[in-house]
């Protein structure tokens, strides 16, 4: 079966979270990459959080947040000027490489790709636009719009309704093993762009496809079709 649309989380497998680490390095010498690994972790732990006690801020608070208490955890002092520059790296993260060209491919292919992404739009904007995506997705969507972090059903429930697509003929496209669980468990097909060869999250769901690049995605999306 070929899919007539396909969804793509954005930090992580669109954009480079970790690449914040040269910022983070130059701003404090000997710890970007200590800064940046547990500023990612928080900012996820903190969306779950909001999510299940019900009291949502959008992403960029979420993420202002989860710099603060970083900092705070590592030592840090962070002071406006460095939160500003550091939070103005997710207005530029640099996409991976292969990325503009699948999706360019993806697009002849006649399938509708969308972003599905827990950013909230003032943080997804200027990003895509910087990497030069705005003209191959058709939607840029946000959690925001429901008030909720993805693993929330309602999350994987809107990329269906903005699209017009049915869970049977869409695939949901995540570097994020947990993004992958909450995706599969929602009823999507699922591919992993295990870019970092992690293990699989133990949590009874094996994706439909695996890669390490969206070249991967590309490969197994033409399989499916039948090229």
């Amino acid at each position: 079966m070929s899919f007539q649309a396909i969804l793509f989380d954005a930090y992580g497998t669109l954009f480079d979270v970790y690449a914040i680490a040269a910022e983070a390095e130059r701003q404090f010498p000997g710890q970007g990459a200590a800064l940046a690994n547990l500023w990612r972790d928080k900012q996820i732990e903190y969306t779950r959080l909001r999510t299940l006690s019900g009291t949502y801020q959008p992403f960029d608070q979420v993420t202002r947040d989860a710099l603060q208490f970083a900092c705070s955890r590592l030592g840090l002092a962070l002071d406006q000027p460095t939160q500003a520059q550091l939070m103005a790296q997710y207005n530029q993260l640099a996409p991976f490489p292969e990325n503009l060209g699948v999706l360019q491919a993806l697009r002849r292919e006649g399938i509708a790709l969308a972003i599905l992404s827990n950013g909230n739009p003032e943080m997804l904007d200027p990003v895509v636009k910087a990497a030069g995506m705005a003209d191959v997705f058709t939607h840029v969507i946000s959690a925001d719009r429901v008030k909720k972090f993805k693993t929330a059903p309602e999350v994987y429930q809107l990329g269906l309704d903005t699209l017009g697509a049915t869970v049977n003929n869409s695939l949901f496209v995540s570097s994020n093993g947990w993004d992958v669980c909450g995706a599969a468990w929602f009823g999507y097909s699922t591919f992993w762009v295990n870019r970092a060869a992690a293990p699989a999250e133990v949590l009874g769901v094996v994706p439909n496809g695996e890669g390490r690049s969206l070249n991967d995605l590309l490969q197994f999306v033409r399989q499916r079709e039948g090229h």
